[in-house]
């Protein structure tokens, strides 16, 4: 007997299935973009219902051959595909003495070692990511799969045995009986391997047999929490099938096992209807709780169903649309298990799958500023085209609620923060103009720029972040080049020539050297003063007032006295990266905790010492994680209203270690970066009037961008910019005030060179920094150097000798 909720009317079941829906997916509808590759059409099953499995043919190999499915794979991967589909019939060898002679001849065991051989080589050849459908598999069947497979997937079709009977669809296909297949489904959940499976509805079960099966997916689920996806397909009958003239299931039967299946899963768990399937019946599937088209190519046919064709991807998404909806691309791993690589992905395969995703854990598609990384040259691009053509016809009214409420002062919610951060299509360019609207109204249409200079005094560090390449290169040819450590005479000398250049303002910042103590950066900037008595002195991270502090015996309320007795003016706000102690245990877990730097700049603040704000992002973090930081700041400014600006800098990837090993994404998408400005516009107001943008790693084309999206600031002509060079930014070291001045121009803003405090300069300052001569070259004092600032030393405890003793045999 049906349970109570299978008995509703279906309007009912609709309505409660949809609400589930949204629930756990928003508005969001994902598909993903794929090349299906047959590798063979021979099977030893005989499902009645079935004209995929072909008996063997002598103008047919019983295989495709590597280059054939490269060929394929190559066709997808020049249109975008991420997803290469392996779909081939159950063990024909075991069956089909042709099979077995093929593989003795290719010198392969199996058709799974087969199968293994041809997915590699598509990763190798064409970096598309393989979703294999072998059909059943045993537990080291499985295994051996996993290393070159991002998912694998095998519909279950039904848990009722009584369709193995004679007579029944599943008569003399052994690999269909409901045990085997269950088995398989569980063995892959304990191998921790992504898994697609479902229901084939009209092929003779019954509505409460339907429900069984779906019952016993969610338990499975339940164990091991590996079903990414579950398919209700509805049967099409075919002809030269014993099932040709079978009736096949209509909407409303459709209809109804996708609502049942919702309500038996969950709000969480991605329901997929093929849409090729039931054409022009797009909404009423919507309605019924599906979230996903599943897979859909722009190359390749349906070769399972061949009659039905695939529907054009821009005319899926403009269905879609019509309903409230944004179709979404993603990659054959779900977004959840994408963001879990380290326990879902084969080691080999955890670069490329990053490489692919956002920080969603979707797929990097195809829309401009896709391809592009922080750091690298990007082409001239407009917010309407990353938002791309306006699907959906109006922004989601939670959405929209959240800018009125932000723009009037509000502290949103982490919950409705990450909702700006999802922000696509209209409703990206909505957030965008809301953050700009916001600016226009707080900051102006003047756009501010600080002449200065970044001094370096060392890349010895004894700290180990995964994010850095400016400490660790791959060797001392890197880009980073040697080790050094400046004298305070290369020190002065580049102060003084930065004043002479109409600078205002030296940032100062460096590694942590193991023999560096609080007494070393008094020193510095005594040093800078003796220079340049005028000069603003802009310099050391929280982490440097920290160790400098610690190294002295000293508080850090007290140290930071000390230094402003000897000249210090501001701090930066950098060694943030992200405030998330997550986030912070992986990029970085040996630097001060998020709870410690805060306790810093507060301390600063306190002292009246006035810092940035920073976020790094685009690496292994996320919108919640984005959204704990922004919220962190904005609590520590309305608690002591001392951060300046707020500064997004997009991660790196070229040089970055933890890139490198594979590790990381290869930074935020243009989209992400350009929302991270426009959301901390939101975010932080009224608290922070001030939001830059970095031109070192977003380049002017992408500054230009930001400042279209709620930022109001330049930055700094930094002068010897070091540290995104040596992560491997392309943007150069230095953006003079007349490069300044016409990116700004380019806008329609009145453009003003400011101090570090945001004041007008004086207009001597404006007409040196107008004549500045080129800069003299630059002295990188080795390490170990008598005139080296190493040479300010007291003895470290117990706790640091480990780490100082190891850098130095390092350096």
């Amino acid at each position: 007997m049906l349970p109570d909720f299978a008995r509703l009317p279906l309007a009912e079941l609709l309505r409660e299935a949809g609400e589930l829906r949204d629930r756990g997916h928003g508005r969001t509808i994902t598909y993903s973009r794929k090349v299906f590759i047959p590798l063979t059409k021979l099977c030893r099953d005989v499902c009645h219902y079935c004209t995929f499995a072909e008996k063997p043919r002598k103008d047919r190999a019983p295989y495709l051959s590597i280059d054939e499915v490269l060929a394929i794979a190559e066709r997808g991967r020049q249109a975008g595909c991420h997803e290469a589909l392996f779909t081939l019939g159950d063990n024909p060898e075991a069956r089909y003495t042709v099979a077995r002679e093929a593989l003795d001849a290719m010198g392969y065991a199996s058709t799974l070692a087969y199968v293994a051989a041809a997915a590699e080589a598509v990763i190798e050849k064409t970096g598309l990511l393989p979703h294999l459908n072998p059909g059943v598999m045993t537990r080291d069947e499985l295994a051996m799969l996993r290393p070159v497979s991002a998912s694998m997937g095998l519909m279950l079709e039904s848990a009722s045995a009584r369709l193995c009977e004679r007579g029944e669809v599943h008569f003399g296909s052994p690999d269909k009986h409901p045990a085997v297949r269950l088995k398989t489904i569980s063995d892959a959940g304990e191998l921790s391997i992504p898994f697609t499976t479902g229901i084939l509805i009209g092929i003779g079960e019954t509505r409460l047999e339907r429900i069984e099966a779906l019952q016993a997916i969610a338990e499975l689920h339940g164990r091991h929490g590996h079903i990414q996806e579950v398919i209700v397909q509805n049967f099409r009958a075919k002809s030269g099938t014993r099932r040709a003239g079978a009736p096949e299931p209509d909407l409303d039967d459709l209809l109804w096992t996708i609502s049942v299946a919702r309500i038996i899963l969950g709000p969480e768990m991605n329901i997929q209807a093929p849409p090729n399937l039931t054409p022009g019946t797009y909404a009423r599937l919507i309605d019924a709780g599906l979230n996903d088209w599943g897979g859909v190519s722009p190359v390749t046919p349906d070769h399972v169903n061949p009659e039905a064709p695939w529907p054009q991807i821009e005319a899926l998404a403009a269905a879609t649309a019509r309903e409230g909806r944004l179709l979404v691309e993603r990659l054959p791993l779900y977004p959840a298990y994408a963001r879990a690589p380290a326990r879902w992905v084969a080691p080999g395969l955890v670069a490329r799958v990053l490489a692919a995703t956002d920080s969603e854990g979707l797929a990097r598609g195809n829309a401009p500023g896709d391809a592009w990384a922080p750091g690298l040259p990007l082409a001239d691009v407009s917010i309407e085209a990353i938002a791309g053509a306006p699907y959906i016809a109006a922004v989601d009214r939670d959405l929209a609620r959240a800018v009125e409420d932000a723009a009037a002062g509000t502290r949103l919610s982490e919950q409705r923060i990450v909702r700006l951060f999802e922000a696509r299509d209209r409703e990206f360019r909505f957030v965008c103009d809301a953050a700009d609207d916001l600016r226009r109204a707080t900051a102006g249409d003047t756009v501010r720029y600080v002449v200065n200079r970044n001094i370096n005094y060392t890349n010895i560090c004894y700290f180990r972040c995964g994010f850095c390449a400016f400490s660790k290169g791959k060797s001392h040819a890197s880009l980073r080049g040697a080790a050094y450590d400046l004298g305070l005479d290369e020190i002065e000398r580049r102060v003084a020539e930065a004043w002479a250049r109409g600078a205002s303002e030296v940032c100062m910042q460096g590694g942590i050297h193991p023999d560096y103590t609080g007494r070393t950066y008094l020193e510095i900037c005594r040093a800078v003063k003796r220079a340049a008595p005028g000069m603003h002195i802009h310099a050391f991270s929280p982490l440097e007032i920290s160790q400098g502090a610690r190294t002295l015996g000293l508080e850090v309320d007290e140290f930071l006295l000390q230094l402003r007795e000897a000249g210090l003016d501001t701090l930066p706000g950098t060694a943030a990266e992200s405030l998330d102690p997550a986030v912070r245990a992986i990029i970085c877990p040996d630097k001060i905790s998020a709870s410690e730097w805060l306790e810093v700049v507060g301390s600063a603040h306190r002292a009246g010492l006035r810092t940035t704000a920073t976020i790094m992002f685009g690496h292994v973090e996320g919108p919640d994680s984005w959204a704990l930081h922004l919220l962190a700041v904005r609590d520590l400014q309305t608690q002591t209203g001392g951060f300046t600006e707020f500064v997004p800098l997009p991660f790196v990837p070229m040089e970055a270690p933890i890139f490198l090993k594979g590790k990381a994404r290869r930074g935020p998408t243009l989209r992400e970066a350009v929302l991270m400005h426009a959301v901390a516009r939101l975010v932080l107001h009224p608290g922070i009037a001030n939001i830059q943008t970095s031109w070192v790693k977003m380049g002017t084309a992408g500054a230009r961008l930001c400042l279209q999206a709620g930022a109001n600031d330049l930055g700094g002509t930094l002068m010897n910019e070091s540290i995104s060079r040596a992560a491997g930014t392309q943007h150069g070291q230095e953006l003079p005030p007349s490069a300044m001045r016409a990116l700004i121009a380019s806008l329609g803003r009145s453009a003003e060179q400011r101090d570090t405090l945001y004041r007008p300069v004086s207009a001597e300052r404006q007409r040196v920094a107008e004549d500045a001569q080129e800069l003299a070259p630059i002295v990188l004092t080795p390490p170990g150097d008598s005139r080296a600032l190493s040479r300010h030393t007291v003895h470290f405890g117990p706790a640091q000798a480990g780490a100082i003793s190891t850098v130095s045999a390092i350096s």
